[in-house]
C-alpha cells in the first residue's frame, strides 16, 4: 500500500493513510475496516479481536473512540514485530483463550453470507472461494487470480495442501477452482502449530504453513467450505477507486 502507483488517483485523506500503510483504515467514506466488522456482525459474530502493531494507534484510537461498535466487542492485541501470519495468530491466543473461532484479514470484505457460512460450518475449516466469482463478483482481475493460493481437496472434502506458484496456475478447471482469501475457522490446537512452524522463505511465520503442519503432523482435519462470491481485496493503491465503487451501496451497521 506504500508504493506509490502513478495510475491510482486518491483522494488527499486516502493518500495519507496509504504512506502509512494502514490499509484496513483506508477511508472510503468511513474506514475500510468499518465494512469489515458490520459484515461480520450481519454474519453473527459478536466479539473481533484486532491484531495491530504497537505502532498502529489510528486503529485503536478509532475503535475505543467515536467509531466505537455497538453491535460487536472490539478487544485489541498486540504483535511486537511483523513476523507474520502465524506470529500475529499467537498475539490474540489470550483474547481468544478455548473459544473456536474465525481468521480473516483486515484489507479484505468477505460478504456477510460467506461469513456466515464459516460461521456454521464444522471447526476447522477453510473458505474456497470460486475463482470465477472472485472475477465476476470481486474485484480480482483475470490474470491475477491465479497469485491466490488453489485448495487441493481430498475426497472427504478436506483440505489437503494449498497450490502456490506455477501449481497453482497449471490447475484444471480454473473457473471453478477454490482460491484461499485467509478466512479460517479454528480451536485452540492451531495455536501448538503456529508455534511450530519454521521461518518461511520470506522470513516469516506463516499462517498456511503452520496449518500444513497441522494436517500433516497433528492429524487435523480441516473441512473446505466452497463458496460462490466475491471478495474485495484491498492490497494496493490501485485497488482503492474499484473496492469504493463496489461498497458504495453497502450498508454499514456498527
Amino acid at each position: 500500500m506504500r508504493k506509490n502507483d502513478s495510475s491510482a488517483t486518491l483522494q488527499s485523506d486516502q493518500s495519507a493513510v496509504a504512506d502509512a500503510g494502514v490499509k484496513a483504515m483506508i477511508p472510503i467514506g468511513r474506514p475500510f475496516l468499518d465494512f469489515v466488522l458490520s459484515a461480520l456482525a450481519d454474519a453473527g459474530f459478536t466479539t473481533v479481536c484486532l491484531v495491530v502493531g504497537p505502532e498502529h494507534d489510528i486503529i485503536r484510537n478509532h475503535y475505543e473512540g467515536a467509531g466505537k461498535p455497538s453491535r460487536i466487542d472490539v478487544h485489541f492485541a498486540i504483535q511486537e514485530k511483523p513476523l507474520g501470519t502465524a506470529n500475529a495468530l499467537l498475539a490474540a491466543q489470550n483474547v481468544v483463550g478455548d473459544e473456536n473461532f474465525i481468521v480473516l484479514n483486515s484489507d479484505n470484505y468477505y460478504p456477510s453470507d460467506a461469513l456466515r457460512q464459516l460461521r456454521l460450518a464444522a471447526v476447522p475449516s477453510i473458505a474456497g472461494f470460486r475463482r470465477r466469482s472472485l472475477i465476476e463478483e470481486g474485484n480480482v482481475a483475470p490474470d491475477r487470480v491465479t497469485r491466490f493460493g488453489a485448495l487441493d481437496v481430498d475426497g472427504d472434502g478436506c483440505l489437503r495442501r494449498i497450490l502456490v506458484g506455477k501449481a497453482a496456475q497449471e490447475i484444471g478447471d480454473s473457473g471453478n477452482a477454490l482460491a484461499s482469501m485467509n478466512c479460517w475457522t479454528f480451536d485452540a490446537r492451531i495455536f501448538d502449530a503456529c508455534r511450530d512452524v519454521p521461518i518461511s522463505v520470506r522470513n516469516e511465520y506463516e499462517l498456511p504453513q503452520a496449518v500444513q503442519l497441522a494436517i500433516d503432523t497433528m492429524h487435523m482435519k480441516v473441512m473446505v467450505v466452497p463458496i460462490d462470491a466475491g471478495v474485495l481485496d484491498l492490497s494496493s493503491r490501485g485497488d482503492i477507486a474499484a473496492v469504493a465503487e463496489k461498497l458504495a451501496a453497502v450498508e454499514v451497521s456498527l
